[in-house]
């Protein structure tokens, strides 16, 4: 794995973007850290766009974009090596039903890039992926 490319998971863009206190220090201090190069997927921008039009998140998927490019983050395309990746993908028997087809294209993307993928989502460590970091 590439040191210092991370991809962010949805919700920590968004929590950058909203200024939400679960935004800890330790993620800020990665998010933030000028030896790291930030991406975001195209996946993320689909996702809150969705979420926008149910008037389940208050802003859109330009808005989201926009945050992001200002914020200096890399933007991510979905590539057919992604969707590949996802049949790699396997889950612990054990661990709790994940059924959200954004966190695995994303997990996916990063594996595929030698990325690192930061998220807070715990439904992540059932993956085992040597890519994940979870703060």
């Amino acid at each position: 794995m590439r040191k210092n490319e991370i991809l962010l998971d949805t919700h920590m863009i968004l929590w950058a973007m909203l200024e939400d206190s679960r935004l800890n220090n330790k993620m800020r201090d990665i998010i933030m850290n000028p030896e790291n190069t930030i991406y975001y997927s195209i996946a993320s921008m689909w996702e809150v766009q969705i979420k926008y039009a149910r008037k389940k998140m208050p802003i859109s998927g330009i808005e989201f974009m926009h945050y992001c490019e200002q914020s200096g983050y890399h933007k991510l395309p979905i590539d057919d090596l992604h969707v590949v990746e996802l049949a790699g993908l396997e889950r612990d028997e054990s661990a709790p039903f994940h059924n959200d087809p954004f966190d695995r294209i994303l997990l996916s993307q990063a594996k595929a890039e030698g990325f690192s993928f930061l998220t807070h989502d715990s439904l992540f460590r059932g993956y085992n992926e040597p890519c994940l970091v979870e703060v």
